[in-house]
């Protein structure tokens, strides 16, 4: 089932919703189409539009200070962008820099996404007692960022020649201007931030 991203009147991220949902508040007026999947459209007996990936509502809605992202493997593997710490091969498990047999816990700065290889290479051992070097440092993300990760809406690798249309979300959640590319000055690594 497909999601949109809900962006308040202010452009921050809200939530998301299901494509159906989304559609319903467009077609209600109570949100406008900020990006839409491409090629993909809803049709019904008197209206056609395109599918929602994000929307912003249309008026402002207060909600509680969220200070912190929940910590999640997925939600790991998302911020690294299934890319392993050690050798920037694909990711699949989540080490934890301090093992948990040693008292680390289950952290954003503790764990990194890893390729099963170096996962067991490094067993139960700090990289450093093994030997290996991070390619990157393990950072919390805001819950925004953690939200338009999750919903897979960070933007492409340059030279990918998506463009961004009408408007895009930015790493600190706002909507900039027309950009192309990785948009806001991100690196090739995305959300990832070099050692």
């Amino acid at each position: 089932m497909r999601e949109a991203l809900v962006l308040n009147a202010s452009f921050e991220p809200l939530s998301s919703v299901s494509l159906k949902r989304a559609v319903v508040l467009v077609l209600q007026e109570k949100a406008v189409v900020e990006r839409a999947h491409p090629g993909l459209r809803v049709r019904a007996a008197q209206v056609e539009l395109p599918a929602p990936r994000v929307i912003r509502l249309c008026r402002y809605v207060r909600v509680p200070f969220r200070q912190r992202a929940p910590w999640s493997r997925r939600g790991v593997l998302v911020r690294d962008r299934h890319r392993c710490a050690y050798c920037g091969r694909r990711a699949t498990t989540v080490d934890h820099l301090v093992p948990r047999s040693r008292g680390g816990r289950d952290t954003w700065l503790n764990t990194v996404a890893a390729c099963s290889e170096d996962n067991h290479r490094k067993a139960d051992r700090t990289p450093e007692q093994a030997g290996m070097r991070l390619l990157v440092q393990p950072f919390e993300p805001t819950p925004a960022d953690a939200l338009v990760l999750a919903l897979g809406l960070a933007p492409e690798d340059p030279g990918s020649g998506e463009a961004a249309g009408a408007g895009t979300v930015s790493w600190a959640g706002a909507v900039t201007g027309t950009v192309t590319g990785a948009g806001a000055g991100a690196s090739a690594g995305g959300m990832l931030r070099s050692a």
